[in-house]
């Protein structure tokens, strides 16, 4: 037989190591060699083995106090660390109880499978007008939920009997075939792994416990919505299984685009057309807002694709009071279809023009002029 290691060795530990670094050694390496993910590996299932009967032995303070104090062999009278019981795998019940010491486990699948659990969250899409998302509004939307069924309520038996546990995987909801390392678990056909079977299903919902149903909700939108903005009902979703609480009404809003004006958070972007005249000499127009109309001033000289910032006619922050602004572009227009009259009176205009009222066009033709002359 060969020799066994040591067990401070097989952990890669020093021997003044606390139960911590023992512990924490210990998962590290029994996740690296677990079977599951060395398959039909007689290596990693020895390594495995010999990693699990070392933490046994330093992981308890009395056998690690015997181990240091008599080595592999043990007391006599114990016949040698074997006489502890070893790592055997039936004992741990298998991988199941071994990834429930790796990972923080302690409740059976079972009682996991049977414990509380939140219901299902709700997701419904509403599209709403542009003005309805930036000064809010009431709204009513159906949707279909999943409810305990009145007949059996929510047992899933006739007359409300309640289920019984599954005689085929004993409540587990798992069968469990092989032994040792070679164990495999597959949902039981039975019950479908809940660990419960129903005798006499209840005739309203088949069994299952639960019908469909068509809910209204109602609920307000706050000025200041945007596109994409999920708001929440809480508790509007589907009933949690086995007393859980409630999932939520997700409610998620788009919005139809406006016909003049375009939003980027709660500033309000608008272009505005305006004529040659307006923009050379200036004017006073009326620039319309989501809630009517405002009279601003043109300078004279306004370029195409100027800008004009009207402060507080924008879109109100969500959950605020504070207001976004509008801004304005205005777009020159320039008339396509001139009567002889209007175009003689600009060629009259073109003539008398000194070239000083055209500061774009002069600095053009300088450069023009400057690279010409390079």
């Amino acid at each position: 037989m060969a020799k066994k290691r040591d067990y401070y060795e097989v952990l890669g530990v020093d021997k003044k190591a606390t139960a911590e670094e023992i512990k924490r050694a210990y998962r590290k390496l029994a996740k690296e060699s677990h079977p599951d993910l060395h398959p039909n590996d007689k290596t990693a299932e020895a390594r495995f083995r010999e990693i699990n009967e070392a933490n046994e032995v330093l992981s308890d303070p009395q056998k690690r106090a015997t181990y240091d104090q008599f080595g592999m062999d043990g007391p006599p009278q114990m016949g040698g660390f074997g006489g502890f019981g070893g790592f055997d795998a039936g004992s741990f019940g298998g991988f199941d109880s071994i990834f429930d010491q790796l990972f923080g486990g302690g409740a059976t699948r079972g009682q996991r499978r049977n414990a509380p659990m939140r219901g299902r969250d709700i997701q419904v899409n509403l599209r709403i007008e542009f003005e309805e998302a930036v000064f809010g509004t009431s709204k009513s939307i159906d949707f279909m939920r999943a409810e305990n069924c009145d007949t059996c309520k929510g047992t899933g038996g006739k007359d409300g009997s309640a289920p019984e546990t599954c005689s085929v995987c004993k409540g587990t909801g798992q069968i469990r075939s092989g032994s040792g390392f070679m164990v495999t678990l597959r949902t039981c056909t039975a019950c479908g792994g809940t660990g419960q079977t129903i005798k006499n299903p209840c005739d309203t919902c088949k069994g299952s416990g639960r019908v469909r149903r068509k809910r209204t909700a109602n609920f307000t939108i706050p000025p200041g919505a945007d596109d994409g903005q999920v708001f929440v009902m809480s508790g509007q979703g589907e009933p949690g299984l086995n007393n859980g609480p409630n999932g939520d009404l997700l409610i998620a809003i788009s919005v139809k685009p406006h016909k003049l004006f375009r939003r980027e958070g709660t500033t309000l972007y608008l272009e505005m057309p305006i004529s040659f005249t307006q923009a050379a000499l200036g004017a006073t127009v009326d620039i319309p807002t989501l809630k009517g109309k405002v009279s601003h001033k043109i300078p004279e000289g306004t370029q195409d694709g100027a800008l004009f910032r009207i402060r507080g006619e924008g879109v109100q922050q969500l959950h605020g009071t504070a207001r976004g602004d509008l801004v304005v572009r205005v777009k020159v227009e320039i008339p396509k279809k001139l009567n002889e009259k209007q175009k003689e009176l600009l060629r009259e205009f073109d003539k008398i023009s000194s070239g000083k009222e055209y500061e774009s066009r002069k600095g053009f033709l300088d450069k023009v002029k400057e690279l010409l002359q390079a």
